[in-house]
């Protein structure tokens, strides 16, 4: 379940209810497919057009040899008319020869436009994601995420494989059916026209139905999926606190919710196929006796071609109107697929459109070593660091030395600016000391310790790393000197070695054995079916709780940072577990400045400072002998604690 929002109630990336498609959006998708393939999207387009352009061309022949064979009626002389008419159908055979090897072409050519158009756009989105600050991620779902790269991604497939296609195959007709009716007669084209308009009008309005509830229809699935996978991450949570019962009412609540918009959307786009059909099939009455009048008549024709109102004229027409009416429909039957494919990209492109991680940070971690008592820059792995500070106005460069000097000077944070979360907090930690944060749930100790690797920025104030302003410091250095034990952990699908050497890349199977030993979880690997390669997966599920925790130590322990964040390390360690990983821990903190977050206060009675956080504010600080001496509110917490236990 997640945090204080509940399930369910934070809104994901995505079109709200009512919101419309922005401007531009066709253009971009398409100048992105553009750019993903320059060659294969114009060799698409060409072959679209030109079978396009020869499944338009029918009407012509059969014009053509209708008026053959009138001709041939009056005169009797068919036989001079057989070789004609043979040769319009073997004209006719080749070119639906040649607009089947374009159908081919383009057909396979667009199974990798595609595709290839799927897979640039997840890596687009990952991408993009993995600049993101985190503050993007606290705010939003982790199910409606997943569901722009499964449902919209989708979404975008079906638009690009099949709608765009047919789309443009569509227009390229309809404009030569137009010009070849306007050729002929201006008349009969002008009745087509009246039909045409009577069905843009019932398309319009029953699409923009679609539409409007295909926009829904797409927020409604990420709210539903985001709600599935927190209940179903939270599942143990459920079941304690007997939670079936409103969880199941809550899931029915979001899927009649997404029945309702998707019902309504695909009602709409299901209504307009036949609705169009029969439309049609009404127009080709209305012009089959509209070209009847005309012939009786004697009606006087007007058209490029000079022909007058004759059965070799009104018959083609009927094709091209049936040709016509057909196209229209295939528009209509895309308009739920466009919709879908158009609504998933604006999600798509919402996130990518977010603001990335700011990183204006110049001074850098380099390798150096010592030449005649001077530090300098080197290639080599000595495992010496140094902040290379280039100081712009005077045009120098120094070397810091790594030794993990953290100040806070008069720190003020809030992550909504209407309620702040820090005040004027102050505070040194010397190379090697261990100071603990106590405080009650809310008081603001982990906001110390995310503001330290740079998570998230401060309002006011300074934040020093061996005395440099750490906003100077390009954020991966400085989370490379950083390194934070988080209460909850997260182990990715893979061996046990290559989850520890997740903190050092390039860290040997010796440091990475060698810091499963310092973490105390040597043993407890050792007894796994495969040691070290043994394969975990679904964040290590077959572990124990304490177990994934000794892990996620050993994997800091490897990147061996000067700077060190407990978060709650230990709360999930059961006490004998614990004094293992404590022994473990204190041989890890040796030398290095640590950061404590815990609510066992037994743990950080050895402390150098103790700092006692409230409501933002800190209100006491000093060693555990003189805090018990004082009999604040850390006597109190400490007193209480023992209490209970």
């Amino acid at each position: 379940m997640a945090g204080n929002h509940g399930p369910g109630r934070r809104r994901g990336p995505g079109l709200a209810p009512g919101e419309r498609l922005s401007k531009g959006i066709v253009k971009r998708v398409v100048k992105d497919i553009f750019s993903f393939y320059p060659v294969m999207v114009p060799a698409v387009i060409a072959c679209i057009m030109t079978s396009s352009l020869i499944s338009s061309m029918p009407s012509i022949f059969q014009q053509k040899i209708i008026a053959v064979i009138e001709r041939s009626y009056k005169s009797g002389d068919w036989a001079g008319v057989r070789g004609e008419i043979f040769r319009y159908i073997f004209i006719l055979v080749v070119l639906y020869v040649i607009s089947l090897a374009c159908t081919f072409a383009y057909t396979r050519m667009m199974a990798t436009v595609t595709q290839g158009t799927l897979k640039q756009m997840r890596v687009k989105l990952f991408n993009t994601m993995e600049k993101l600050p985190i503050r993007f991620f606290d705010r939003r779902q982790v199910g409606d995420t997943m569901s722009l790269y499964t449902n919209d991604i989708d979404a975008l497939r079906q638009m690009v494989s099949q709608s765009f296609p047919q789309t443009l195959n569509t227009a390229v007709m309809v404009v030569t059916v137009i010009c070849i009716m306007l050729y002929y007669s201006l008349y009969m084209t002008l009745v087509v026209f009246a039909g045409v308009f009577a069905m843009f009008v019932i398309t319009r309005f029953v699409g923009g139905g679609s539409a409007k509830f295909f926009f829904k229809q797409q927020q409604a699935i990420g709210k539903a999926e985001g709600y599935i996978q927190e209940t179903i991450s939270g599942a143990k949570v459920v079941k304690v606190f007997c939670h079936e019962d409103e969880c199941r009412e809550q899931f029915e609540r979001l899927n009649d919710e997404l029945f309702s918009v998707s019902s309504k959307a695909n009602k709409y786009a299901n209504i307009l196929g036949p609705i169009l059909n029969n439309m049609g099939n009404i127009l080709y009455v209305v012009v089959a006796i509209a070209g009847g009048i005309f012939i009786a008549s004697g009606a006087r024709n007007i058209g490029i071609s000079g022909m007058d109102f004759s059965i070799s004229l009104v018959i083609p027409f009927l094709g091209m109107t049936r040709m016509f009416c057909g196209q229209i429909g295939q528009i209509s039957m895309q308009i739920n697929a466009i919709v879908a494919g158009l609504a998933g990209c604006e999600r798509i492109y919402r996130v990518m459109d977010e603001n990335a991680e700011q990183d204006e940070g110049y001074v850098h971690l380099v390798n150096v070593k010592e030449e005649d008592g001077v530090i300098v820059e080197t290639d080599e792995q000595t495992r010496m660091w140094a902040w290379k500070h280039p100081h712009r106005e005077e045009g120098t460069i120094t070397y810091t030395p790594l030794r993990g000097d953290i100040v806070l000077d008069g720190v003020d944070f809030s992550y909504d600016p209407d309620k702040q979360i820090l005040y004027d907090v102050s505070l040194y930690a010397k190379p090697g000391q261990k100071i603990a944060f106590v405080g009650a749930t809310g008081a603001g100790k982990t906001t110390v310790t995310n503001l330290l690797n740079r998570f998230y920025d401060i309002a006011d104030g300074k934040i020093r790393y061996d005395g440099i302003n750490i906003n100077k410091i390009c954020k991966t250095d400085l989370r490379h000197a950083v390194g934070i034990v988080l209460q909850d952990t997260n182990l990715f699908t893979g061996t046990v070695m290559e989850n520890i050497r997740y903190g050092k890349l390039d860290a040997s199977d010796d440091e990475c054995i060698a810091a499963a030993k310092l973490a105390g979880a040597h043993d407890f690997i050792s007894h796994l079916p495969e040691g070290y390669n043994t394969v975990i997966s679904g964040n290590a599920a077959n572990l124990s709780q304490g177990q994934r925790q000794l892990l996620s130590i050993a994997r800091v322990a490897v990147a061996d940072p000067p700077v060190m964040i407990l978060d709650e390390a230990t709360s999930s360690i059961d006490t004998r577990t614990e004094q293992i990983v404590q022994a473990g821990m204190d041989a890890l903190m040796k030398g290095r400045t640590t950061f404590v977050i815990a609510h066992r206060l037994s743990t950080v009675k050895n402390s150098n400072v103790i700092i006692v956080l409230d409501k933002g504010h800190i209100i006491e600080r000093g060693d555990h002998n003189e805090l018990i001496a004082a009999k604040g509110q850390y006597y109190r917490l400490y007193t209480g604690a023992f209490e209970l236990e």
